[in-house]
């Protein structure tokens, strides 16, 4: 795994501190590994929200966050996108075939979904699926390290909401503590994506940023404000809510407009805008 260089990301826009690896189920490893350098991102850093496919960023872009299959963008503060807590539409069947048994299955055995996005739930519900888990998934927050990302945003953190009782927002944390300490132990910073019902957990959990979709629409930005001391990358998908957004904490935030599918720049659809 290539160790992430900070050097050319330039000192003044930079937050470091160091954080100690530990094992998938938490309990420290028998033989330590270095502690390194993790950088979380500064409050209000220019923003572009490239997870749909990576594409130039606008000039002036301090940051970017784009889906671990894609290249970071040089010289920029990059957010590597995973989708930790369901299953990719096109991985349902890599999951059946490989671990169908960590998949959320509701009564008569089917797999739960996200309706909204085509996407099975992960059954976080028990520690043994937990650290099953956290080794799949780790592999890909490596993955982004050795790519050349600063920090990674693990998405559907509240998927427990979809889980029709088979999930409980304490499984979902403690899957999130994993994930942070592979994230840590790989030099990269993690971000709370979403759910800010869980911004008070963020210290015991090991978030170092927020990523928050439509915090204006929901009224949300203040909570992952004062959480992480303004550390948060905001995307608003509709023109209203983008307004209310940067006047209330342009000033503040990263706050940026995009088209709900996240196109690629050129393509009919695509919409960008920053504050």
């Amino acid at each position: 795994m290539a160790v992430v260089s900070v050097a050319a990301l330039g000192a003044g826009l930079l937050l470091c501190h160091t954080l100690a690896g530990s094992s998938p189920d938490g309990a420290a490893p028998a033989a330590e590994k270095p502690a390194r350098s993790v950088v979380a991102p500064t409050a209000g850093m220019a923003f572009d929200y490239q997870i749909g496919g990576a594409y130039p960023p606008p000039a002036g872009t301090e940051a970017v966050a784009r889906d671990r299959g894609d290249k970071p963008a040089e010289g920029l503060y990059n957010v590597c996108y995973v989708n930790a807590f369901q299953a990719q539409p096109d991985a349902l069947d890599w999951w059946e075939h490989h671990h169908p048994d960590l998949l959320l299955r509701d009564d008569d055995g089917r797999p739960v979904t996200d309706e909204d996005w085509d996407e099975a739930l992960l059954d976080t519900s028990t520690a043994a699926h937990r650290a099953q888990l956290a080794e799949i998934v780790g592999g890909w927050i490596d993955g982004c390290a050795a790519h050349g990302f600063q920090a990674v945003e693990p998405d559907n953190l509240d998927s427990y909401e979809r889980a029709e009782g088979g999930l409980s927002r304490a499984d979902n944390a403690a899957f999130a503590r994993l994930l942070a300490r592979r994230a840590h132990s790989a030099g990269l910073a993690i971000g709370q994506k979403n759910t800010a019902d869980l911004t008070s957990e963020h210290v015991g959990i090991g978030f170092d940023f927020a990523v928050a979709e439509e915090c204006g629409h929901y009224d949300e930005c203040g909570t992952y404000a004062k959480a992480y001391a303004d550390r948060v990358f905001v995307i608003e998908y509709s023109r209203s809510d983008f307004d209310k957004s940067c006047s209330a904490w342009g000033s503040k935030l990263s706050v940026v407009n995009r088209d709900i599918d996240v196109r690629r720049a050129g393509r009919k659809g695509y919409v960008f805008r920053s504050c």
